[in-house]
């Protein structure tokens, strides 16, 4: 429990749930919940509008049909002339309405509307204007009142996100009742930066967005981009400074040294039979020196496709053996997590067991007590290895691999199965430095830029859609010849059910056009139909398998040496970059064919597929593509805005994110020295719910 000191008792009232403010009912807390993504207050607070509408300019009705379009906003001073009743039901009431340069109507669905008009009446009226013919109307204006009240109208009018049920004058009415509950903050901004970028307060910031007020001396558009750019800022300077506390404090925390004589790890050696590379044995150092220290690892280990993370963690995990610990590794997908215990428990030396939601009854008991008494020194798995009835003996080390794919909870669950536990997350796409920021701070990174001897390169090819006949005739004759391809299928919006439709679609039509057998392999198949594809794949009994994304990680098939993916202008560059590591892992010359839709990819989208067939390199794709894009989901196509942020929309988010972690790195010093936290601070770590490290150091 979180406990408020006196200094903040202010800012209570923002973190209050959204059902205290006036007016607020069982009605309406739900949707706005959903909206705000958040029960606070300030979470509502933190749902900045979309858009703005402009109502300052009042033009004529004449000056509004030569020069604005229809749908166009108009506000306009009206005199009724009359008010014509609906004939029939289902038709709407009409005000006729001019200002003697034209006449529009006005209309309404509801008689509640028109009841306090009059003929004769002066109106002030903003709302979208419409052409029928010759004819202007303006359906269901946002605003009408009288004129002698038209400075109720607002100049700058913002307009937020709704969802079904909750009006415009709802969300306008509880974030009224949210911003009069602002205090003035005490400022956490240093006065220099604050000067430097000409930025607002922060209770200032949030009026300006959401209540705007028009100053005649200052351009309201400059004024809105200062306040996203603060707010923005806060919002980074919470998130870096929340996790240098939490690395701080994990520092301090007692652990225990996990150290080995090597034997293990000498034997796995010889049976892998092939020596580490140079960034391999960098790595493993690194990984040695945290685990010797007397306090618990938290370290990254990015690497490439085809780099060699698994033979780094499998090391790692037979030092936490040879020092008399357990060691667990925790894959996202049955696929992956099946793959890794064949390869440690081939190479390791050492007892093994798999755990996965799909081994069950004695299988499932049987592992649990050897996780339980000790038998088992390296467990193998997938989430289920965060349930509550595993109980490791001694959890020494957990390996998480494509950390992405868990939420923070499911990797602090795992984390916390040992006492002190060391943790090593991995993931095969390479990060770019600012969000490697946004997720770990200043957390130890190890990486991975160096491909073992022996892997072939893969020429990549840009194909347009209108080729798609030429590129299987291509693809059948080289099947013919023996050599065994992957044909992705695109995503279609974010669908696994429109994503498998597709796929089999395409081995429909293929395994007409070819005359060796199709494999297919998808998401929506059960587990174990999906790794018998794969396993006749792997075997050369099907010499094409056309397949989802399921293949995007973990799957390894030396034989297969041509990867084909099909509109690969929907996928992200990074994602792109895993499905072509699938190839090029065998003795055979690679190719990746890239087919994409001329018509729907526009000349960045074409820039982006072509860095591809210019560089093999993960980490200069990432970063490229950062440039190119913005940032956001690197494993996938959702790669807008920084993750984690809600506030950095529409401003220079790496910019101030790298200025966020300037800054902190200027509080921590200060706090090292002095020992204690300025209310300021406490107020922003509060403010953005930052203000709790273990929530950090537990998911590593």
């Amino acid at each position: 429990m979180k406990v408020m000191s006196p200094e903040l008792s202010p800012i209570t009232p923002l973190l209050a749930p959204l059902a205290t403010l006036p007016g607020i009912g069982p009605r309406y807390d739900g949707l706005l919940r959903k909206v705000a993504g958040g029960n606070r207050v300030m979470d509502l607070l933190f749902t900045l509008p979309s858009s703005y509408v402009d109502r300052r300019t009042i033009m004529t009705l004449r000056e509004a049909r030569e020069q604005l379009m229809p749908g166009a906003t108009l506000t306009a001073r009206l005199r009724v002339l009359d008010i014509v009743q609906p004939s029939r039901a289902r038709q709407p009431f009409r005000i006729r309405a001019t200002d003697d340069t034209d006449e529009v109507e006005i209309l309404f669905f509801h008689q509640a509307f028109v009841r306090s008009v009059a003929p004769g009446d002066e109106l002030a009226v903003s709302g979208k204007l419409e052409r029928y013919g010759l004819s202007l109307t303006m359906p269901h204006p946002d605003y009408m009142v009288n004129w002698l009240r038209h400075d109720t109208i607002p100049a700058i009018d913002p307009v937020w996100p709704l969802t079904a049920g909750l009006f415009p004058s709802v969300m306008r009415r509880a974030m009224h009742k949210a911003l009069d509950l602002l205090p003035p903050m005490p400022e956490w901004i240093p006065t220099e930066a604050l000067a430097r970028h000409d930025w607002p307060p922060f209770h200032e910031a949030l009026e300006i967005l959401h209540r705007p007020k028009v100053e005649p001396d200052r351009h309201w558009s400059r004024l809105a981009l200062m306040a996203r750019e603060r707010l923005a800022f806060d919002e980074c300077l919470a998130d870096q400074l929340s996790l240098a506390l939490a690395r701080q404090e994990a520092r301090i925390l007692s652990g225990r040294a996990l150290k080995g004589d090597g034997t293990l790890r000498e034997a796995a050696l010889d049976r892998f039979g092939h020596v580490m590379t140079g960034a391999q044995n960098r790595a493993l150092a690194e990984i040695d020196a945290d685990m010797a220290a007397p306090v618990p690892m938290m370290r990254l280990l990015q690497g490439d496709v085809g780099a060699g993370k698994t033979l780094v963690a499998l090391m790692a995990m037979l030092r936490a053996v040879e020092a008399g610990a357990q060691a667990a590794l925790m894959a996202p997908t049955e696929i992956l997590a099946s793959q890794h215990y064949e390869t440690l428990s081939r190479h390791s030396g050492v007892p093994c067991v798999y755990l996965s939601g799909s081994v069950k009854g004695k299988a499932r008991a049987l592992a649990l007590k050897a996780i339980a008494d000790g038998t088992a020194r390296l467990v193998i798995g997938t989430h289920a290895l965060f349930q509550e009835a595993v109980v490791f003996h001694d959890l020494g080390l957990a390996v998480i691999d494509e950390q992405h794919r868990f939420g923070v909870q499911q990797r602090a669950m795992l984390g916390g199965k040992g006492y002190c536990t060391d943790i090593l997350v991995m993931t095969a796409t390479p990060i770019p430095r600012t969000l490697l920021l946004t997720q770990w701070g200043d957390l130890s990174v190890s990486r991975l830029d160096q491909k073992p001897p022996g892997r072939k390169p893969i020429q990549t090819s840009l194909h347009p859609l209108s080729t798609l006949n030429e590129v299987i005739g291509g693809i059948r004759r080289i099947v013919e010849r023996g050599a065994q391809v992957f044909w992705v299928c695109p995503l279609v919006e974010e669908s696994e059910v429109l994503d498998v439709a597709a796929a089999e679609a395409r081995w429909a039509d293929l395994s007409q056009r070819l005359t060796t057998p199709v494999g297919l392999a998808h998401g929506r198949q059960e587990i174990s139909q999906r790794q018998a594809e794969l396993d006749r794949f792997r075997l050369g009994e099907t010499r094409l398998l056309v397949a989802t994304t399921v293949i995007e990680v973990g799957v390894d098939i030396p034989n297969a040496s041509v990867m084909v993916i099909e509109h690969a202008e929907r996928f992200g560059l990074a994602q792109l970059h895993q499905l072509r590591g699938r190839v090029g892992r065998g003795a055979a010359a690679s190719f990746c064919l890239l087919i994409y839709d001329d018509g729907a990819t526009g000349a960045t989208g074409k820039e982006r597929l072509a860095l591809l067939r210019e560089t093999e390199d993960g980490f200069i794709i990432a970063e490229r593509d950062f440039r190119l894009r913005g940032g956001g989901d690197l494993t996938g196509n959702r790669q807008s805005g920084l993750p984690l942020f809600r506030l950095t929309e529409g401003v220079d988010a790496e910019s101030l994110l790298n200025e966020a972690h300037r800054e902190t790195k200027a509080i921590t010093y200060k706090l090292s020295e002095s020992c204690k936290m300025g209310t300021e601070l406490q107020a922003l770590l509060r403010i953005f719910d930052r203000d709790d490290p273990n929530r950090i150091n537990r998911a590593g």
